[in-house]
Formats: structure tokens, sequence, C-alpha cells
């Protein structure tokens, strides 16, 4: 289409449009992202912070996950959305009575950025939960870093997390 023709008729924005040239200024992309999960059921003390072994890349669009110290660490300065579920269960002879996971900037964690569940421990349930958080995370692109903390308490025993369903994603927003 000429660009007269532009000029002088309305666009109706239902027609199909080739361009040959280079169009600039339209969308931007949200790299760099990641998307991470435990590679097998972590086992989680009570009521005590644990440090959740995100070990496993499905998607690192930029190195910029750890697989050794957990962490994303991304180089390009900006806003990132960054989710988090965490899935514990109790071993047999226990019941879940809080579980809650939180996503931290720099070792420290995000106000308002905790999920928590209870159950109560005297009734059947608790063998299972599930909790989610996410934030808007500002990083600085050098040193700036996201982690992921879970923390549960079990009536006794153990608790674990859940290899198949805890799993951390973000990705930088376009601006």
């Amino acid at each position: 289409m000429a660009i007269d023709k532009i000029q002088s008729e309305s666009i109706n924005l239902a027609d199909n449009f080739a361009f040959t040239g280079t169009v600039s200024g339209a969308g931007g992309v949200n790299t760099p992202a990641f998307a991470v999960n435990i590679d097998a059921h972590q086992t989680i003390s009570s009521a005590t912070d644990t440090v959740i072994a995100m070990n496993q890349e499905t998607l690192d669009t930029a190195g910029a996950f750890n697989l050794s110290n957990y962490r994303f660490t991304p180089q390009v300065a900006g806003k990132y959305a960054i989710y988090l579920t965490m899935v514990a269960f109790a071993d047999a002879n226990s019941r879940l009575q809080t579980t809650m996971c939180g996503i931290r900037k720099n070792g420290s964690n995000l106000e308002n950025h905790l999920a928590q569940a209870e159950v109560d421990s005297s009734s059947n349930n608790g063998k299972k939960m599930v909790v989610n958080s996410h934030a808007i995370v500002t990083l600085n692109g050098s040193s700036d870093y996201v982690d992921f903390l879970g923390y549960v308490v079990v009536s006794s025993g153990v608790a674990k997390l859940h290899v198949d369903m805890t799993s951390a994603m973000g990705f930088k927003l376009t601006e």
C-alpha cells in the first residue's frame, strides 16, 4: 500500500498488509527469561527458611539462571515479572501445619510477596499444600538477583517439596 493512500484514506485494520521495509517502534522483547524447577523431591526441615534448589532449567534465554546457587541474575536492567509455585507434602507420619514460599531480592524477602497456607493439624488434611507467589522486581542488570525461599511447619517428621510441581519463572517486562 502506498504511503499516499494511507494518508488519503482510512486504514481498515481487518485488511492484511505486506511490509517490505523495516517496521520499528512496534513491540519489544521480554528477555532475559527463565523457567526452572527442582529435579528431585527436596527435604525441608520444619520451621526453617530454606532456599529452594531450582536446579533444572526448562528455559534460560541468556544463561542468567545459576543452577549452582539457584539465582537469577540478569545482565539487563529493568522490571521483571517473577512467579513461584511451591508444593509441599508431608511424610506418612506427619501433617503440614503451615506452608509458605517467597521471592527474595539480594537475599531479602520482598515485602508483601510471601504466600502462606495453613491447615488444622488435628484433621486428616494437610498432606499436601500448594502456595504461589509473584512479584514485579526491579533489577539493576549487574549484581541484583532473585532466589526462592520455602518454609513449612509439620506436626512431626519431615516435609518435602514436590519434584513435578515446584517451579519458578520470570521475564523482563517491555517498557
